[in-house]
C-alpha cells in the first residue's frame, strides 16, 4: 500500500510539473473563400477523412498551414545557405 500512495503521488506531483495548463481555446475569426478544386482531389480528401472526425474544411485547413510552414522553413533555410 505504501508503494502505491509513493507511487501514484509522483505521477501526480511530476505530471503536474510537466502537464500544459488547461485553457478553453477561442474560435479564431475566419473568412468565407470559394475555391474551386479538381474532382480528383475532392475524392481523394473525401476518401482520406473517410470513417474520421474530420471535415472536409478542417482537412483543407490543415494541408494549407502544412504547405505555409514547409514555404516557410524553405525559405529560412535558402537565407541561411
Amino acid at each position: 500500500m505504501h508503494i502505491l500512495y509513493i507511487f501514484l503521488y509522483t505521477i501526480l506531483y511530476i505530471g503536474s510539473e510537466c502537464m500544459k495548463k488547461f485553457r478553453i481555446p477561442s474560435v479564431p475569426p475566419t473568412t468565407n473563400k470559394c475555391i474551386r478544386f479538381p474532382n480528383d482531389i475532392i475524392d481523394e480528401v473525401e476518401n482520406a477523412i473517410a470513417g474520421k472526425n474530420c471535415t472536409f474544411t478542417a482537412f483543407v485547413v490543415e494541408a494549407v498551414r502544412v504547405a505555409l510552414e514547409n514555404l516557410k522553413e524553405e525559405q529560412e533555410n535558402k537565407e541561411e545557405s
